[in-house]
């Protein structure tokens, strides 16, 4: 079938990114004989820099990794609630929701940590290796996407006239970044030249390559987790949330971001969550993420399946989907104990599967697993009865993040959106395989540069993740000190008969698990190409996404029945989704779906890869 670029095969090493300059630096590490989880840590910092609407240090990332002969591991990046971070403290300020920007929402930073606990456990490579790529664009320049000036002219009046440390590093003369024109990053340079000079004994960055042993290798790496817990970059992040900052309530206020908080919290491993669908095992992180809402689709789906892309096709996933994610408002989060094995059991599924009519549901309806009482948030029951009516996203192929805004805005803190329907704010996404068989998926994000102003000493924004947290008590997602806010950042790995062979994501939010569904059906249920799989003909396949849930950012909305698809989707399915009831919206023929994938023949050592063509900045590369 035709697509719009090869799904490409090779034996040495394959990368996918959103941005081609993530996926080269994590080629040329490749190449310098790195492993694939050296080669990520390299590609998660230059999205930093190259992406850095999208994603930054202070962050989060949740990865899944696939060892070669080892167990499939989920790496939480994603950091907790402050200790002071507690419902009383929110409501005191009169507040309803958790702002979608400023350092009330700043989560104790989670991706510098992840990253580093990646490279100390997995990699080979010493920190100056990994972090030479980042630095050398960050200090020398590189010339940026459109969507970084777009993004940044969104919030120019804001950063000139509050977030003044911001207009320093993204309003350089005035100037917003231009495509064709070098922009550089010096203080977030400066940051990780000073980082590796006071982890290397005084060496600075240039000098630091080849690190005499593993032993020297592990403990500058703990010495940098230090540094960002407790030195110069913790001080920096505490007196950043210590700053009155305009938000999008439209008032000023401080963080509750502390020292204790950053020395006391670490990334970790656990276990994922899977599913076993048609000898293919599934493996996300826990419902701490959406991940599980995946595994769900799969779980709600009959034995037997209408035709690929059919309309009856396209009713069933969607349907489906408004099913797991009305599970997910109910009873994902990380401040209760989630019945996952319940929510993926198959009685279960097959009673929810039965609500599944011929005309499309308007309704938001979780389940009770092992008959217990679903519990919802006040705010999400309103949305989802329409007294509330406005729409989470505005337009086809919106996703996270949220834009700071002016209180006045209809929508105040949703996404900025082009006239082709593409957002200024998303998120990150990269997929690694290298010749000996380590797989590796990671979605950063958080920490983007229209969330928080940046902090002057350091050059990068703190995060905004806690806005996914309910400002009510006794919910599954409601804000608790030390516990995780439930994180829309989904990456995934799939096993075929219990051997790891292909890792994909997508940025997207909300939309991530929908459209990982659909690319994984697609893989899954249509033909090979040259002996493999097809990756690219999945990710070039018409896309869609519905908003019959709540939305996980500000200000938390939804559109009940909606489905948005691509305008390249056959007319005769939009004709029949709308017979049934569905809101069909009709979007960009380019516009839903962001996805990157790798994979592994472990039958023939082949390696694949394919990138998405939307945006025009996601590439493969490998040989």
């Amino acid at each position: 079938m035709f697509t719009t670029r090869p799904t490409l095969q090779g034996t040495f090493g394959m990368v996918s990114s959103t941005h081609w300059l993530a996926s080269q630096s994590a080629m040329a590490v490749l190449e310098d004989g790195g492993n694939a989880f050296d080669a990520a840590v390299a590609a998660g910092f230059v999205l930093h820099v190259v992406e850095p609407h999208l994603n930054g240090p202070a962050g989060e990332v949740p990865i899944i990794l696939a060892p070669a002969g080892g167990e499939v591991r989920v790496l939480c990046g994603q950091g907790v609630a402050p200790a002071g971070a507690n419902i009383a403290h929110y409501r005191g300020l009169g507040l309803d929701l958790v702002p979608g920007t400023g350092p009330l929402a700043a989560a104790v930073p989670g991706a510098f940590d992840a990253w580093m606990l990646l490279l100390r456990d997995h990699g080979t490579k010493s920190l100056a290796d990994v972090l030479k790529y980042a630095i050398g664009y960050a200090e020398d320049g590189h010339a940026p996407v459109e969507r970084v000036g777009e993004t940044v002219e969104t919030v120019r009046e804001l950063f000139e006239t509050e977030w003044t440390s911001s207009a320093e590093v993204y309003l350089p003369g005035g100037r917003a970044p231009r495509p064709g024109e070098l922009f550089r990053n010096p203080a977030l340079a400066a940051t990780w030249r000073r980082l590796l000079a006071e982890v290397s004994g005084g060496a600075g960055a240039r000098g630091v390559s080849a690190v005499a042993g593993e032993t020297d290798r592990v403990g500058q790496i703990e010495a940098a987790r230090q540094v960002w817990r407790s030195g110069f970059i913790a001080e920096a992040l505490v007196r950043q949330s210590g700053r009155p900052t305009t938000d999008t309530s439209g008032e000023r206020h401080t963080g509750t971001l502390t020292a204790a908080d950053l020395a006391s919290w670490s990334a970790a491993y656990e276990a994922p969550a899977t599913y076993d669908w048609r000898g293919w095992t599934l493996c996300k992180a826990g419902p701490w993420s959406q991940g599980p809402v995946l595994l769900q689709q799969l779980a709600l789906l009959p034995p037997e399946l209408p035709r690929y892309g059919s309309a009856d096709y396209v009713h069933l996933l969607i349907e489906g989907c408004k099913l797991a994610m009305a599970d997910r408002e109910a009873w994902y989060g990380d401040a209760a104990e989630v019945p996952l094995d319940e929510l993926l059991s198959a009685p279960y599924n097959a009673a929810r599967r039965a609500l599944i009519g011929e005309k499309a549901s308007y309704e938001l309806r979780p389940g009770s697993p092992g008959d217990r009482t679903p519990r919802m948030s006040g705010h999400a029951r309103v949305v989802a009865s329409g007294e509330q009516g406005f729409d989470p996203m505005g337009v086809p192929g919106a996703g996270e993040p949220t834009v700071a805004k002016s209180p006045l805005s209809p929508v105040p803190g949703e996404p900025d959106v082009g006239a082709d329907g593409g957002t200024r704010g998303d998120t990150c996404h990269l997929d690694i395989v290298d010749r000996w068989g380590n797989m590796v998926a990671a979605t950063p994000s958080g920490g983007w540069l229209q969330s928080n102003p940046v902090v002057p000493e350091l050059g990068f924004p703190l995060g905004t993740r806690l806005q996914m947290a309910w400002l009510e008590e006794d919910l599954p997602n409601s804000l608790t000190p030390g516990r995780r806010p439930r994180t829309t950042l989904t990456p995934s790995l799939a096993l075929r008969d219990g051997v790891p062979v292909m890792a994909f994501g997508t940025p997207g939010g909300d939309q991530q698990d929908q459209w990982q569904t659909h690319f994984f059906l697609a893989v899954a249920l249509r033909s090979e190409v040259r002996g493999g799989l097809d990756l690219q003909g999945a990710i070039d396949a018409p896309n869609w996404h519905n908003d019959s849930f709540p939305g996980s950012f500000y200000p938390r909305g939804m559109r009940p029945g909606s489905v948005t698809v691509e305008s390249r989707t056959d007319p005769d399915v939009i004709k029949e989704l709308r017979h049934r009831g569905h809101d069909v919206l009709v979007g960009e023929a380019w516009s839903e779906g962001r996805l990157c994938a790798v994979a592994r023949d472990p039958r023939t050592g082949v390696l694949s890869a394919a990138a998405n063509p939307r945006g025009m900045q996601g590439y493969a590369v490998g040989r």
